[in-house]
């Protein structure tokens, strides 16, 4: 009997070792050959891990200093591939574990890509430690769940909607002007680290426009994702060891305590919002509606779907870009004679107002040309495809590299790592390089209200003051799961 299960034990601990030598050692071996036939190569394999331990040391490496004051941000980034592409090619592959990537920057490629999401490619599944933190929300969901949210979402999100929120946006920004001018009263020139205050405002903002008067609240939970947001960042780019999540350690300890508070927070919020006489305007009311669509069935969100989407929706909104605020004198005279011409020096903007300031939306489509917000996208081959020319197994994750497109000299022309706004005041030929908030059916639900906050808050800016970078700034951008500078941006402000 003791013999039979010693063979028994020992029949399994083979099946098991065959097992993982098969996904961790032919199935690597054999993507290899696949694409080394097509002329895809890239750095070696290595067990377990496969290349990530290069890949941090790399971004160790990049962020231990900051650069140049220019727009070639590429190497700091995505330092990996930005070395990797020197050696291998335009097309790499690199390894995250045991798991194929290929990173792709051909503009036809990137285009096909977003827009078959959903059908040829997919959004990847994040680790267990991400997904704790998005949960059922919006922006991992896929398939028939997704189209649900989705639907909602766009409701929730759409130019009529966004356009009432106008009134909202300015009160926030006056708001921060006032915090300015009460930290420097006296003094018609200071210095403000805007990336933390322009953080604070987007909290402001999404506070109020999903939770109305219960705002103040809103921020306590944006405070709460953003301290798990951090540790999201780490999960990612870490190789996930199946059942680590429920290890005792000191960050999945954390994990689970932000998860149950913010998800008690919200819930909090959602049961108020019940019981009250509630802005029927604001997101969260939206979100907690019946709606009819998909065959005019009726769908209605569970409460978890509800917390998990709020979750999802304050940090695809958390960042607005502060690099707009680097604009040189010439740029900045242009785009305050415009907005002074259009506003006058008093009036706040409104949504009718903000569609003549032309030269502005210009400049912060060309700021996001070279800072996009999301850096690069995820995909994975939900199927055997054909991409071009390059025959891609199911499986295979492919990353996105969106600064690599929006720098591309074949393009954009020879100069375009130079801040030059007027290339948006001509039609475009190809939309393929320039998707700041995605492309196809997962663009970016937010957009609407991320570029009636960017404009809002330039304007305003333009009208009351004239800024220059300070010499205390340092610039060095990085991507976590958006672009931020690593040491903020110290702007001087004087008052006109």
């Amino acid at each position: 009997m003791h013999h039979l299960l010693l063979v028994f034990v020992l029949l399994l601990l083979i099946v098991f070792v065959v097992r993982v030598a098969y996904s961790v050692i032919w199935v690597p071996w054999i993507i290899v050959r696949h694409f080394r036939l097509q002329g895809i190569t890239g750095p070696p394999y290595r067990l377990i891990k496969g290349n990530t331990d290069e890949i941090h040391r790399m971004y160790r490496e990049v962020q231990s200093k900051p650069m140049a004051l220019c727009h070639d941000i590429l190497e700091r980034v995505c330092p990996f591939y930005h070395r990797w592409s020197r050696v291998y090619g335009k097309t790499v592959l690199y390894w995250h574990g045991s798991k194929p990537k290929l990173v792709l920057s051909d503009p036809d490629m990137l285009k096909e890509i977003l827009l078959k999401t959903g059908e040829w490619f997919e959004r990847i599944d994040p680790n267990p430690s991400v997904k704790q933190f998005f949960g059922q929300g919006i922006l991992v969901l896929k398939g028939e769940k997704w189209a649900v949210h989705r639907a909602i979402a766009n409701q929730a999100f759409k130019i009529e909607r966004v356009k009432l929120w106008v009134p909202q946006i300015t009160d926030c920004t006056k708001t921060m002007f006032y915090k300015w001018e009460d930290n420097n009263k006296g003094s018609d020139e200071f210095e403000i680290e805007v990336c933390k205050d322009l953080h604070d405002l987007t909290s402001d903002i999404i506070s109020k426009v999903a939770f109305g008067s219960n705002y103040e609240e809103g921020k306590e939970i944006f405070e709460l994702l953003e301290e798990h947001y951090h540790l999201v960042c780490l999960a990612i780019r870490s190789v996930y060891i199946p059942g680590f999540r429920f290890l005792p350690t000191k960050k999945n300890r954390e994990r689970k305590r932000l998860e149950k508070k913010t998800y008690e927070a919200i819930k909090v919020l959602i049961e108020e919002n019940l019981k009250a006489e509630h802005d029927s305007e604001n997101l969260l009311s939206l979100l907690m509606s019946s709606h009819k669509f998909i065959n005019n069935e009726t769908h209605k969100l569970r409460l978890d779907e509800i917390v998990d989407d709020c979750k999802n929706f304050y940090m695809a909104g958390k960042e607005t870009s502060a690099t707009s605020l680097r604009l040189n004198q010439e740029w900045q005279s242009k785009a305050r004679e415009e907005v002074l011409s259009v506003l006058g020096p008093n009036s706040f903007p409104t949504s009718e107002t903000l569609s003549e300031l032309k030269l502005v939306n210009l400049i912060l489509q060309e700021t996001l040309r070279l800072y996009p917000n999301p850096g690069a996208l995820v995909r994975e081959a939900s199927r055997k495809v054909k991409l071009g020319k390059i025959d891609i197994p199911a499986g295979t994750q492919l990353y996105l590299s969106i600064t690599s497109a929006h720098h591309d000299t074949e393009f954009w022309g020879e100069d375009a790592l130079q801040f030059n706004p007027m290339r948006f005041a001509e039609p475009r030929k190809h939309l393929a390089p320039y998707f700041p908030f995605g492309l196809g059916p997962k663009y970016c639900v937010g957009q609407n209200l991320a570029v009636f906050e960017m404009k809002i808050v330039l304007a305003m800016v333009l009208q009351r003051f004239s800024f220059v970078v300070s010499p205390s700034y340092a610039h060095a951008p990085m991507l976590l799961m958006t672009m931020t500078p690593q040491y903020g941006m110290q702007i001087i402000f004087r008052k006109l």
